[in-house]
């Protein structure tokens, strides 16, 4: 799939791949239908992601599972959103419906799991 002329960021690519995959594997796998699926779950992901504007989110692969975290600001700790660029490594660690992120700076940022994918 060319989505060579398209400006999403590397997770959001991610997250259609993936949903485009699940469309492919929830028709039985039936071939000539890659556009088809593409189209619907970029509308799906495109969809869901701007429900969630003004909502404070980070989305990170771990292991190829693609999970989208919110924090709110005030237990954020002076977090700035930007602080990791796409690609960088980030430890983190799983407890329960938590997903904590180590920050360059040694603090770790508490997101609440609203979205697992893969």
């Amino acid at each position: 799939m060319d989505t060579s002329s398209r400006n999403y960021s590397p997770q959001l690519l991610e997250a259609i791949r993936r949903r485009a995959r699940e469309l492919y594997q929830l028709s039985g796998g039936s071939a000539g239908r890659d556009l088809e699926n593409w189209c619907q779950a970029e509308a799906e992901v495109l969809r869901e992601s701007g429900a969630n504007a003004g909502r404070r989110l980070v989305i990170i692969n771990l292991g190829g599972v693609v999970y989208t975290g919110e924090y709110d600001s005030v237990s954020a700790d002076d977090y700035t959103p930007g602080e990791w660029k796409p690609g960088d490594q980030v430890p983190v660690r799983l407890a329960g419906d938590k997903l904590y992120l180590r920050r360059p700076n040694g603090r770790e940022l508490q997101t609440t799991i609203v979205k697992r994918i893969g």
